[in-house]
């Protein structure tokens, strides 16, 4: 079975909220998680989240920054979720990841790493430049 993520189109595990997403399904069957028609639909939320929001509003800029609003220390694995992104990706966990404008490629490969952690299996890997 796939995982849970997987099987909502939802990569990065979005909580339901009052939010108003794209492409969500008429019917949430899961009651913690959104469910999206598709997995592009998904990953648009997932990087509306990552980079209006948390570079955007919030002026998150680093891994440690960015997953320890996503998966903050009362979920108890901050500080592994941390490691994982930043292993995953080579991108050091206070780096810069600058404007993602103008640096996509650091924000697509955080939003991957955060993939895999949430669903919990290796994903195709994503080239890195």
């Amino acid at each position: 079975m796939e995982p849970r993520g997987i099987r909502n189109n939802n990569p990065l595990n979005i909580r339901r909220s009052g939010d108003k997403w794209q492409g969500l399904k008429t019917l949430q069957e899961d009651r913690d998680f959104f469910q999206f028609e598709t997995i592009e639909l998904g990953w648009r939320a997932a990087f509306v989240i990552l980079c209006k929001t948390y570079y955007g509003k919030y002026k998150l800029k680093t891994i440690r920054g960015i997953v320890s609003r996503w998966a903050p220390p009362k979920e108890n694995n901050t500080e592994a979720y941390i490691r994982h992104v930043s292993d995953y990706t080579g991108i050091g966990p206070d780096r810069d990841l600058g404007d993602p404008q103008t640096h996509p490629t650091n924000w697509l490969l955080i939003g991957y790493a955060m993939a895999v952690m949430e669903n919990g299996k290796t994903l195709p890997p994503i080239p890195k430049e």
